[in-house]
């Protein structure tokens, strides 16, 4: 297991895209430096299935990915020690998460291995997710090689999001007014859309309400 680390936003130099081969190793990133408004409290924290958000996700990952990036930003005390998994994972630390998403995804990208082919991304409030919808991006990644691959359930794209190494590279390079959307739709002739039987993939827990109805749902 990876001892946990506490990373700084920083620039990390990449290397070329390394041979996909049938056992290549796919970082996985949680993104959990979001500030929670709607939520009133960290979603990385909240209860689902006996366990938190994020150390659910941290275990759903670990079968998919290596390593596994966990970014975290206001909270980042609070979470890292309500978390029973920390040990696992690295911690990718955004200073300023008010800047959005982006930023949260480039600290994250920027412990990405450089002998690691690709990178898989999901925010932390999709904790509902199945390990076989990570485990099919896996192998199709692993099969194709597509710079991005999207899963589907009823026709809408979701997360989490499959990148080949070169949009690491693109990604780390954007500006801080950019969005991820910029480089994704450069790409978007070389992505692949994966329909799963998911729905966690188009299904954010972001407010109470939401918390509630994923409560009943699987009670």
């Amino acid at each position: 297991m990876a001892h946990r680390r506490q990373i700084y936003l920083c620039q990390r130099s990449l290397a070329g895209r390394p041979e996909v081969t049938a056992h290549a190793k796919i970082a996985g990133i949680i993104l959990s430096g979001g500030v929670s408004r709607r939520m009133g409290t960290p979603k990385a924290l909240l209860r689902f299935q006996n366990e938190t958000f994020l150390d659910r996700l941290i275990g759903v990952f670990s079968a998919v990915c290596d390593p596994i990036i966990v970014v975290v930003g206001l909270h980042a005390d609070k979470i890292k020690s309500g978390i029973e998994r920390a040990s696992g994972v690295l911690f990718a630390v955004n200073p300023d998460p008010e800047r959005g998403m982006l930023s949260s995804l480039q600290c994250g990208l920027a412990l990405v291995p450089n002998d690691a082919p690709a990178a898989m991304f999901l925010p932390v409030d999709h904790p509902h997710i199945q390990l076989s919808t990570l485990e099919t991006l896996a192998i199709r990644f692993r099969q194709d090689g597509a710079s991005v691959i999207v899963p589907t359930c009823g026709g809408q794209h979701g997360h989490p999001v499959c990148i080949a190494r070169s949009l690491v590279t693109e990604l780390l390079a954007l500006p801080s007014d950019a969005k991820a959307s910029d480089v994704i739709h450069r790409h978007v002739g070389q992505t692949y859309y994966v329909a799963v039987s998911d729905p966690a993939v188009v299904t954010d827990i972001d407010d109470p309400s939401a918390y509630a109805g994923l409560l009943a749902q699987h009670q």
